[in-house]
């Protein structure tokens, strides 16, 4: 596998090391690549979590593959914005939401795939829609809520084709 940097953002009132960043570890140690998880818990404010995960980011300075949750996910977008970012594995992003400094997002990867529950009550779904139209991301919509459960085995299937895809392609 390509020598990449996968990072996980957690969201707004959860730790890096929950259940679906586990998960997904796993999936990513199955692929030989090791995910880290900032821990921005001490940052409510989303735009101080982007500026801190951009500085590491410039500090390791390999590509670098986001996957976030929520507050993460917007985390995740907007630091690729800056950043040598070659992909992104966002769940039910909080996107165009009031308090969120960006919601323009440029620059982004050639790779980014949306995840959102169909019930979510954090997040409108209808938001992950409208990000995914304007940026050709694909788009997966679950009977799911705003944690996405119940969706576990999905979720790691679809990262661990996203991961495949982008190692292959930063391998060639």
């Amino acid at each position: 596998m390509a020598d990449m940097n996968l990072v996980w953002c957690h969201g707004s009132l959860s730790q890096p090391w929950g259940a679906k960043s586990l998960a997904l570890a796993a999936t990513a140690k199955g692929l030989a690549l090791d995910m880290t998880a900032p821990d921005f818990q001490d940052l409510e404010n989303p735009d101080q979590r982007v500026e801190r995960l951009t500085a590491l980011l410039e500090k390791d300075g390999r590509p670098t593959i986001l996957a976030g949750s929520s507050m993460g996910g917007y985390v995740a977008a907007a630091a690729a914005r800056t950043t040598n970012v070659a992909g992104l594995f966002l769940l039910a992003p909080a996107f165009y939401l009031p308090g969120y400094a960006i919601h323009v997002f440029t620059n982004l990867p050639r790779h980014v795939t949306l995840v959102h529950g169909w019930s979510d009550d954090v997040v409108p779904v209808d938001n992950s829609i409208r990000f995914a139209r304007s940026h050709s991301a694909d788009l997966h919509i679950f009977d799911d809520g705003h944690r996405l459960e119940g969706s576990g085995h999905k979720l790691c299937i679809l990262f661990g084709q996203l991961l495949t895809i982008i190692t292959k392609m930063e391998t060639a």
